[in-house]
C-alpha cells in the first residue's frame, strides 16, 4: 500500500502538477491581493516546493525534499503563528490565593524627590536612583544625592537618561567634545554609587555603532562598578536596531527590558503590559540576552484613555461650529474678550495593575527562567504586593 501511494503521487507530480503551476500562480496573486499576503506566500511556496518534487528523476521512488524549500516554508508558518496567534497565558482564577514568586534578584526604580516610597523591608536587592538628565547643552544635571537614599543596604545604582533625539545625536557624536564631557560627567557622579544604568530612549536610526561604542567606553571607565542598560520591549530582530540585544550584551552586565508601554498615552487604549505580550517579550529576551544578564521590566501603573480632546486651537468658523453644536447658553466678555462654557459626556477606558495582575505575570516569568524582575517604580504599587514575592538568599 506504501509503495502505490508513493507511485500515485509521483506519476501525479510528473504528469498532472505542472499543468496546474499557472493556476496556482493566479491563485496566489488572487489571495495575496485580496485576502493576506503572508499566507498567499506560503502556500506558493508550498507548491513550488511540489513542482521541484515533479522534475525530479525516477517515478517509482519519491524525490528527496529540497531542505532551502523546506526550511523557508517553516520559517514562514512560524513567522505566521508569531504574528497572528495572540497566546492566551493560563492564569488563576480570581479569588484563589496569588503565587509568590522568588527572584535571584529584585531591582526597584527611586524617583529623586520622592524617598519617601522607600519603605525599609522591602524585598529589593537593587535600587536604581532616577533623576540625573543630560542638559540641552551636553551636560549631566540633576544628579541624586545618594545620602537620601542611605537607609537602603543594597546596591544603589545611579540612572542617567536622555529622552531627546536631537540631544541624544548631540552627545553620542563619536570624537566630539560633547562626548567625552558627558562620559566624565557620568563616571564622576558613579564614583558615589555601586552602579550607573544608561536609559537613553530617543537613539536616532543612524547612532546605533555610536552608543555601541559610548557604552563600551563606560563600561571601561567604570572599572568593575556594576553598568546596566535600559531597553525597549522586543518579540522579535528588528532590522537595523539601535537597541540590538546581542550587540549590547557584552558591553554591559544587565539589561533591563522595559517590558511595559504595549499601549501608550496617544495610541489606542489597551493594557500597559498584557499577559501574553509580556510572555513573547520574555521568551525573546531569554534567547538573546539570556537570564544571567536579563532584568524583566513590570509596571505599577496604569494609564486612562478619553474618547473626546477638547484641548485644542481653533479658528473663527471652528468657534461657531463649537457654539453651534454644543449647549452654549451664554457668552460672557472677560475685559473685553468674548468666553463661553459647556459641557459634554466623556466616556473613559482605564488599565492598570494591581496584586492579581502582578502576581500572575511574576508567576509566569519565574517559570519561564527570569531570575531577574525590575519595577518602574516605587511608590506607585499596592503596598501588599511586596508579599507576593521573595528575594532569594545568596
Amino acid at each position: 500500500m506504501t509503495d502505490g501511494y508513493y507511485i500515485s503521487i509521483s506519476n501525479f507530480l510528473s504528469n498532472g502538477f505542472p499543468a496546474l503551476l499557472p493556476l496556482t500562480y493566479i491563485g496566489f496573486l488572487l489571495y495575496a491581493g485580496i485576502v493576506n499576503f503572508r499566507t498567499g506566500l506560503l502556500l506558493l511556496s508550498i507548491f513550488l516546493l511540489l513542482a521541484a518534487c515533479s522534475s525530479a528523476p525516477g517515478k517509482d521512488v519519491p524525490p528527496p525534499a529540497d531542505d532551502e524549500a523546506a526550511a523557508l516554508v517553516e520559517e514562514l508558518i512560524q513567522e505566521e503563528e508569531d504574528d497572528f496567534v495572540d497566546e492566551v497565558v493560563e492564569i488563576p482564577p480570581p479569588g484563589e490565593p496569588l503565587p509568590v514568586s522568588s527572584f535571584g534578584e529584585i531591582w526597584g526604580y527611586l524617583v529623586a524627590g520622592r524617598e519617601n516610597a522607600l519603605i525599609p523591608g522591602l524585598p529589593l536587592s537593587d535600587i536604581v536612583y532616577a533623576g540625573a538628565e543630560v542638559d540641552s547643552y551636553g551636560k549631566l544635571t540633576d544628579v541624586p544625592n545618594p545620602k537620601k537614599a542611605a537607609a537602603f543596604k543594597g546596591r544603589l545604582h545611579l540612572m542617567a537618561a536622555c529622552n531627546s533625539r536631537a540631544l541624544t545625536h548631540f552627545v553620542l557624536m563619536e570624537g566630539s567634545a560633547e562626548r567625552k564631557e558627558l562620559i566624565a560627567d557620568l563616571l564622576a557622579a558613579a564614583r558615589n554609587y555601586d552602579g550607573l544604568q544608561i536609559d537613553f530612549e530617543s537613539i536616532p536610526a543612524r547612532d546605533g555603532g555610536a552608543f555601541l561604542s559610548f557604552l563600551a567606553e563606560l563600561r571601561a571607565g567604570l572599572k568593575g562598578k556594576a553598568f546596566t542598560v535600559a531597553l525597549p520591549a522586543r518579540t522579535k530582530p528588528v532590522a537595523n536596531d539601535v537597541n540590538d540585544y546581542a550587540k549590547i550584551k557584552p558591553l554591559v552586565d544587565r539589561i533591563l527590558v522595559m517590558a511595559y508601554d504595549e499601549h501608550w498615552s496617544t495610541s489606542a487604549p489597551g493594557p500597559i503590559a498584557s499577559m501574553s505580550w509580556c510572555k513573547k517579550v520574555a521568551d525573546y529576551a531569554l534567547r538573546v540576552i539570556g537570564r544571567e544578564k536579563l532584568i524583566m521590566g513590570i509596571p505599577f501603573y496604569g494609564r486612562a484613555w478619553g474618547d473626546k480632546t477638547t484641548s485644542q486651537a481653533y479658528m473663527y468658523s471652528g468657534i461657531e461650529k463649537i457654539q453651534n453644536e454644543n449647549p452654549v447658553t451664554e457668552i460672557r466678555r472677560e475685559n473685553g474678550i468674548p468666553t463661553f462654557d459647556y459641557e459634554v459626556p466623556v466616556s473613559v477606558k482605564v488599565y492598570y495593575e494591581d496584586d492579581y495582575s502582578l502576581a500572575s505575570r511574576m508567576d509566569m516569568y519565574a517559570n519561564m527562567g527570569v531570575n531577574a524582575v525590575g519595577f518602574w517604580r516605587l511608590g506607585q504599587e499596592t503596598r501588599t504586593v511586596w508579599n507576593l514575592m521573595k528575594l532569594e538568599a545568596k
